[in-house]
């Protein structure tokens, strides 16, 4: 299968992190496509950016999706997943879902941990609109600047370890979520420093696209998930605006 890892922020390192993850994570015979907003910001922080880096992952899908078998927006938060899931016929799988999901499988509460607290009101909607706020035992994130978004998890890493387990101490989590895609790769680094299982979301959203992808789900025809009815629109890339039209590829 070939797995499309989107980055919806403009850091090229942040992605080789992503594309560095998945590989270490994929089955035999899962090849991983990683992709890199062309336009937006760094690193997505808050609702707005969001928004943006939403916008610019369904433009990628809509010009990528037909050469893979599935998709992954890879950042936490899941910017542009409903709308991805409504419009594109391969199953779409979003960072936080998958890291929360399988984090459900490993304990009754899980405490997200992430390295900067302008994310912090925007992960707690996150987990409000997967519907898993009484999974979640709360969110905590590191104060402070970085330098770099790049190497921030090497960086923070003993302050991260150190607050993983203030969550599991204060907060009686049974697992740890870590959080933010700068993070892909940590929880491999830190799983033996903190004394509960430990969930990169990179890893998780490889695994659940391979299981989505061996049991050969149908796009919906019915319910809130089908293919919008057919629309034009105004200024919006080739690709997208031939989507949403039902229009052939140009």
């Amino acid at each position: 299968m070939r797995l499309l890892m989107l980055n919806p922020n403009t850091s090229q390192s942040v992605t080789d992190l992503i594309a560095a993850a998945a590989r270490a994570a994929a089955a035999p015979g899962t090849e991983i496509v990683p992709t890199t907003a062309p336009r937006g910001v760094p690193y997505i922080a808050n609702r707005a950016e969001a928004v943006i880096g939403g916008a610019v992952a369904l433009e990628t899908l809509a010009s990528a999706h037909a050469g893979v078998d599935a998709a992954v927006i890879a950042a936490f938060a899941d910017p542009a997943l409903g709308g991805a899931r409504e419009l594109f016929p391969i199953p779409v799988i979003g960072l936080a879902e998958a890291g929360m999901l399988t984090a459900c499988m490993l304990g009754a509460r899980f405490a997200i941990v992430t390295f900067a607290q302008a994310m912090e009101p925007w992960y707690r909607e996150c987990v409000e609109w997967h519907g898993l706020e009484r999974r979640c035992a709360g969110v905590r994130a590191l104060g402070g600047a970085f330098r770099d978004i790049g190497s921030v998890q090497r960086e923070k890493e003993e302050l991260l370890v150190e607050l993983a387990g203030r969550a599991v101490e204060e907060d009686r989590a049974d697992v740890v979520v870590l959080a933010g895609a700068p993070l892909a790769g940590l929880a491999a680094r830190v799983a033996d420093r903190i004394p509960v299982p430990v969930v990169d979301c990179v890893a998780a959203s490889v695994k659940q696209a391979e299981a989505l992808v061996a049991l050969r789900p149908r796009k919906a025809a019915r319910g809130s998930y089908r293919r919008p009815d057919a629309k034009e629109s105004t200024g919006l890339g080739p690709a997208l605006a031939d989507w949403i039209a039902h229009r052939p590829r140009r």
